[in-house]
């Protein structure tokens, strides 16, 4: 290869030919929506194509020509050879699923071999599980990486949403990433997202509460007729009671559960940086942080709960509604459904987690060619399902937690524990009991996740949380 401002022919003519294409009005000058279109078919995103001009645009006349884009390239050549040699430990030429994982090892990103063949195979095009260099160059050619901490990054880069209900199993972030606070930026835009999210679905999210404590008076009540009658009771604006509160919660909740997590994570393995979870201890250190967020914020559910269930002027706001559950029913009232709360986290995480990660492999081994990256658009379609199935599992659980959180407005009644919640909704409503309120609850996902993400990106953008 040439270190010189001449070119082989062979590089000439691959550069010519990936110039023409990305030319696309031919006047022999790529501008930066000319790039963002080339880049975009090969599943690159819009940030690519401003940092390659920023880098590439000697006369900063914001157009690449034909030496601007070649120099670019050649230099960029050079950085991808070096990265490729300090993989190739052996020095045979090409890169296995070993050399992948030590490298990986050696930056502080634990991989398994599972993990470091799906990533070996997004550059694999002729299916040897091995990488060349032709495969790796062509690979990260418009991927403006400048060293292996940066592609590590993008290796292990996912994404954390919180569409409603239990916020998502943290993402692993290394010492590098926490120092610079890119993870409080992180979770600023998931807490963004999440508010927003809430908000949009609140009108849902209170009809599934009201179906839930009032079971077996709802019968004849489907989705349109429990929104009208709530119009009809308290106006517009009532369809939003309890909203307040379940945002005011994100943040703490968040807060709590990502700093439990890493606790948890140094008890599972260590203070050593660098030991990322498997799926199994994620999965407990998930549930762990979970619970103990649950733990401290859980009076906040209770009031949420009331708020939401709450009939015109019965409180003035959070506080007097706080007041009034501590003057009659005490302490004791704000951890009532704790129990089936707590045990509801375990199915939930677990299964939401399970599922997640087989969906994504699943799709990462079918169709991944490109990059080991599956997207945003199929990490959501997995998060969705898999939050689905989750909530499906612990539904029942959630559905006696409400009632038991609900207990003190209808007096009337006694108060049953958790056992005898159930006993009563299976003698007097039957198994579908337990699933009452389920239609828009789900009904809700769909557009909590699209409105999460999108804030979510956005948010991204405004604090300075790129890949």
């Amino acid at each position: 290869m040439h270190t010189g401002t001449s070119l082989d022919p062979d590089q000439e003519r691959r550069y010519a030919e990936l110039f023409q294409q990305l030319d696309l009005n031919k006047d022999g000058r790529v501008d930066i929506s000319e790039l963002r279109t080339g880049l975009a078919a090969c599943g690159l995103h819009r940030r690519e194509a401003e940092e390659i001009v920023l880098e590439s645009d000697i006369n900063h006349d914001g157009l690449l020509d034909f030496d601007e884009f070649s120099q670019y390239l050649r230099a960029h050549e050079k950085r991808l050879r070096i990265m490729f040699h300090s993989l190739d430990h052996n020095n045979d030429g090409q890169i296995d699923v070993g050399e992948i994982q030590h490298s990986l090892h050696k930056l502080g990103v634990e991989v398994t071999m599972e993990q470091a063949s799906r990533i070996l195979q997004s550059m694999d095009r002729d299916g040897t599980m091995t990488i060349d260099w032709n495969e790796w160059r062509d690979h990260f050619l418009f991927n403006p990486f400048h060293n292996m901490q940066e592609i590590a990054h993008y290796w292990k880069h996912s994404h954390m949403f919180d569409i409603g209900e239990q916020l998502t199993v943290p993402d692993e972030f290394s010492e590098q990433e926490r120092k610079s606070g890119l993870v409080w930026r992180q979770l600023v835009a998931g807490a963004m997202a999440g508010a927003v999210s809430r908000t949009g679905t609140a009108p849902l999210d209170r009809l599934k509460v009201f179906l839930q404590v009032h079971g077996a008076t709802s019968r004849g009540i489907n989705l349109w007729t429990g929104l009208r009658g709530m119009v009809h009771e308290g106006g517009v604006f009532s369809l939003w009671r309890g909203n307040g509160i379940n945002v005011l919660k994100i943040a703490p909740e968040s807060a709590i559960k990502f700093m439990a997590y890493e606790q948890i994570k140094w008890l599972i393995r260590g203070s050593k940086e660098g030991g990322n979870l498997r799926v199994q201890e994620r999965f407990i250190a998930g549930s762990l942080a979970g619970a103990t967020a649950q733990t401290i914020i859980y009076p906040m559910e209770v009031l949420k709960t009331r708020l939401t269930l709450r009939k015109t002027g019965q409180y003035s706001g959070m506080a007097d509604c706080a007041r009034q559950i501590l003057k009659t029913e005490g302490v004791k009232a704000f951890y009532r459904g704790y129990l089936p709360n707590t045990m509801g986290i375990i199915p939930y995480a677990g299964i939401d987690l399970a599922v997640y990660e087989t969906l994504k492999n699943a799709w990462l081994q079918r169709y991944c060619v490109e990059s080991a990256d599956p997207g945003v658009l199929v990490l959501l379609g997995c998060g969705t399902i898999s939050s689905t199935c989750g909530q499906l599992a612990s539904y029942p659980l959630a559905l006696i937690r409400t009632r038991m959180q609900a207990q003190a407005i209808s007096e009337d009644k006694p108060k049953l524990t958790m056992v005898g919640q159930f006993k009563y909704i299976i003698s007097h409503e039957g198994v579908l009991g337990l699933y009452r309120g389920i239609t828009p609850n789900f009904l809700k996902v769909i557009p909590a996740v699209s409105i999460s993400y999108v804030v979510y990106e956005h948010m991204k953008k405004v604090l300075g949380v790129g890949y």
